[in-house]
């Protein structure tokens, strides 16, 4: 088969496209022919910095497509479904082999192609509001990077589930796009200081709970920029920029920090039942899944670079 390929961790001109075996089907697991791979920030910071599990590394978590075998311990998937994938790795070429527990079903009629994105992306953003976040009804939220794939879910989540929503974003045109998701009040990071501009919006009582996938200095501004008992779900390090932050203004006002990686659970029967209801409402239009480019899969190297430049509304397709 044909994969995107790296031999050493860098920038986007590591990857190659290259023919590699196929995968060995688990018998506790499915292979699929890829049909979507959403590109991840997670995707990006392995083939950064990331370990490379396997020689040539085939980096990536999220695919969909169409399952072509099935191990001899799996009863409940069967060949000629269509499937949202995750794993810690390979997604990004023409097969992948997955556990059959990391296999979410497409249902009918629904474009095999949008549900790449949805368990990560989707269900982080879920993870983060509710489970950990405790996002209730009349709260306001700030989503930091509103404009990346995890930012277009929480807007969209945080707004059906009766919150005021902001959200950062690089140019006014990104914000813009935002706006029919859901977004209330968009903050220009490149033109004004978040935190002041929070409480301008806030009429300076700052907000309940913030979604920040970038962390770095931008971690500091989603803690100064909280209200009284309010929550930080910090879920990423999109920035790449070291983690060193204040916390001594959480202990007066009640305030507090929740690290969040759905990874740990995804596994569980809470995370995977969440999962497979968030592809559910995004097949009934209940939800929106943004994508913003289609790349071919030989121009990985592109479409990542593409996404590193901070252009893309929501996410990024590769298509083998």
């Amino acid at each position: 088969m044909k994969a995107a390929v790296y031999y050493e961790n860098g920038d986007p001109s590591v990857l190659k496209y290259e023919d590699v075996p196929d995968p060995q089907c688990h018998p506790k697991g499915v292979v699929i022919r890829v049909e979507a791979i959403s590109i991840e920030g997670g995707d990006t910071l392995n083939r950064w910095r990331g370990a490379l599990v396997t020689r040539p590394h085939v980096v990536g978590y999220q695919a969909s497509g169409e399952i072509v075998e099935v191990g001899s311990e799996v009863a409940n998937l069967r060949v000629g479904q269509k499937v949202a994938t995750t794993n810690a790795f390979g997604s990004h070429a023409e097969l992948r082999a997955v556990p059959a527990r990391n296999c979410w079903v497409v249902p009918d009629g629904f474009d095999v192609k949008l549900a790449a994105p949805i368990p990560v992306t989707f269900g982080t953003a879920d993870d983060c509001l509710f489970e950990f976040g405790r996002l209730k009804a009349g709260e306001t939220v700030l989503v930091q990077a509103g404009a990346s794939g995890v930012g277009v879910a929480a807007i969209q989540l945080a707004k059906r589930a009766g919150a005021t929503v902001l959200a950062t974003a690089s140019s006014d045109a990104r914000l813009e796009a935002l706006k029919p998701l859901g977004l209330d009040h968009g903050i220009n990071y490149a033109k004004e200081d978040v935190v002041q501009a929070v409480m301008r919006l806030t009429d300076n009582r700052g907000v309940s709970l913030v979604v920040d996938s970038v962390g770095g200095p931008t971690l500091q501004g989603s803690i100064l920029s909280l209200a009284y008992r309010g929550r930080v779900s910090m879920v990423g390090a999109a920035g790449r920029e070291p983690m060193v932050v204040d916390v001594s203004t959480m202990m007066g006002g009640n305030r507090s920090l929740s690290g969040v990686f759905l990874g740990a659970e995804i596994t569980t029967d809470r995370v995977h039942d969440n999962i497979q209801r968030l592809i559910d409402d995004a097949a009934k239009g209940a939800l929106n899944v943004v994508i913003d480019r289609t790349f071919p899969l030989s121009e990985a190297a592109a479409a990542h670079a593409y996404i590193e430049s901070r252009k893309a509304v929501g996410r990024v397709l590769l298509i083998p």
